[in-house]
């Protein structure tokens, strides 16, 4: 290359990097790690295509309620955070020092799975959930993780395979069955009511025929270690609840902890009724079997058992209400 040329292209780099630093929106950018995140903040306060944020998939809104996929980092740590207040602060399960400092639910499944989100749209409930912040966001009142077969099989596998032998059962159904895993689903105390749960099943169910799941599956747990507190209730599970040979799972050998513990003919079934936990309650009216045995875990101080509920074993008078298996929208979804 010619010395004039070389002296030409070095006075364009020379004016069109002065053009960048007197750029009204890129003059200021800092350093270092920080750069994009700054650019990426003046390119949206001027409205230019920088970057660009896809919208949030909402899946319905009932009232000020909104059901909808976590975005990024910062809903799933609400969502941790909502976790940690039922779990640990409520309930009984017992935390690490680091969860104890952060006040979060955190496991290493979060990173990989879908987080469903209920939020409280209200502006009582903004302000009093970020009475602090720059940016007021809606409250978490609601969450469930999802996992679907495909990314489990890629990255940390199944969580409820800690629990249960669920291998067999995967391998002899698929690829005819697409499986997802149900995990971490609760409410904040005070929006405990049909509204808040239906709005949560909506957005469960929407998201089930997106990705076209054949079969839900995961624990759900009693509160307390004792099974004898829920020897009712668990007997009445294993002799009328219990998955038929094709699709049941046992629990792992070392965990193993007997359910009928009450012969079938002694059961005081609505009494076994009362005692089951709403969540699991919800799972069998709408068809869903458990596995063979249930399992303490001493962690979250709960007594767990497996959840199978095959979409083809629904009952069909739900889908009045949630929409047939064929519809891809939510009956209650809203445009955004």
């Amino acid at each position: 290359m010619s010395i004039a040329r070389q002296s030409k292209e070095r006075g364009l780099a020379r004016r069109l990097a002065g053009r960048w630093q007197e750029s009204p929106v890129f003059s200021a950018a800092p350093r270092g790690l920080l750069t994009f995140r700054t650019l990426n903040e003046k390119a949206r306060t001027r409205g230019l295509t920088f970057a660009r944020k896809l919208p949030p998939k909402v899946y319905g809104r009932i009232g000020d309620l909104e059901v909808r996929l976590a975005q990024g980092r910062k809903d799933i740590l609400r969502a941790q955070r909502l976790r940690y207040e039922v779990f640990y602060e409520e309930m009984s399960a017992t935390p690490s020092m680091i969860a104890g400092m952060r006040r979060l639910d955190q496991d290493p499944y979060d990173a990989i799975c879908d987080h469903l989100l209920v939020e409280d749209r209200s502006a009582e409930a903004r302000a009093q959930a970020d009475a602090w912040a720059r940016t007021r966001r809606p409250h978490v009142v609601g969450t469930y993780r999802l996992l679907r077969q495909d990314i489990a099989e890629r990255s940390l596998g199944f969580y409820t395979a800690g629990e249960y032998d669920i291998a067999a059962l995967i391998a002899a159904r698929s690829p005819r069955y697409r499986f997802m895993e149900l995990g971490r689903s609760c409410v904040l105390r005070p929006y405990r009511t049909k509204r808040s749960v239906e709005l949560l099943w909506h957005g469960l169910w929407t998201y089930v025929r997106e990705h076209k799941v054949d079969v839900m599956i995961g624990c759900a747990s009693f509160e307390g270690t004792d099974p004898e507190a829920h020897a009712m209730a668990l007997s009445f599970l294993h002799h009328h609840a219990l998955a038929p040979p094709e699709w049941r799972c046992r629990a792992r050998d070392h965990l193993y902890v007997p359910m009928d513990r009450i012969p079938r003919h002694a059961i005081d079934t609505k009494a076994a009724l009362k005692a089951l936990p709403p969540l699991i309650k919800g799972y069998l009216r709408l068809g869903a079997f458990v596995g063979d045995g249930a399992v303490i875990d001493r962690q979250f101080g709960t007594t767990d058992v497996l959840i199978v509920l095959p979409v083809e074993n629904i009952d069909p008078r739900y889908f009045g209400h949630f929409g047939t298996p064929d519809e891809l929208k939510s009956r209650i979804s809203v445009e955004v």
